[in-house]
């Protein structure tokens, strides 16, 4: 049975943390392959300072390309019927996980395929609040790795017995420190993929 991770996020800009967290998910696991997934809208997160869907799957190829074990995927894009070059826009064409995870079975209906779904501490803690999440037990085996500055006590929910734990590097990086960096005129050197970094400079993204 081949064993598929789905690991979604706005990955604006993906960055170091994503890559070392999803390599090392992928060995402890024996995941043949893991999609990323770039969601169109999140529904429980502030859309300003979103950049289009376009230029942020773009990164994501950039930063996964030599990688044989990732893939990038615009399912959410394509199902929020959102035109990829326009600008995410707040209360619209909202990305749900359990929809992605009912199309991703539709798509590999005829492999066998035992899904992974990998998400942080942080949003295990706000599991409760997502759109049908039980029914994510019945999709996939849900995936929780560290996050800096979330533990598993501030867990709330029932949802900490059904998932399985799985112990990753706790890099300290975030998405909203790149591009606070970038609009202060800081390097964000080391921080993401050098061919994400000239791309965010060729592109001037995160200036605003």
């Amino acid at each position: 049975m081949k064993r598929i991770g789905v690991y979604g996020g706005t990955f604006n800009p993906i960055h170091i943390a994503h890559l070392i967290t999803a390599e090392e998910v992928a060995e402890l696991l024996h995941l043949e392959k893991v999609l990323f997934i770039l969601s169109a809208n999140h529904p429980l997160k502030d859309t300003n300072g979103i950049i289009d869907p376009e230029k942020r799957m773009k990164m994501i190829n950039l930063a996964i390309k030599g990688n044989e074990t990732f893939e990038a995927s615009d399912i959410e894009i394509k199902l929020s019927g959102l035109p990829a070059e326009v600008t995410v826009q707040a209360g619209k064409s909202k990305s749900y996980t359990v929809d992605t995870l009912v199309n991703l079975r539709e798509q590999y209906k005829n492999e066998q395929v035992k899904f992974y779904l990998i998400i942080g501490m942080d949003n295990l803690i706000e599991l409760h609040t997502w759109k049908d999440p039980g029914k994510l037990f019945i999709l996939s085996e849900v995936i929780v790795i560290n996050r800096p500055r979330f533990y598993a006590q501030d867990v709330k929910n029932d949802f900490g017995r059904q998932v399985t734990y799985v112990p990753v590097s706790n890099i300290d990086i975030s998405a909203s420190e790149i591009r606070n960096r970038i609009r202060e005129n800081r390097t964000i050197k080391y921080l993401v993929p050098e061919k994400v970094e000239k791309f965010i400079i060729q592109n001037n993204l995160y200036k605003q």
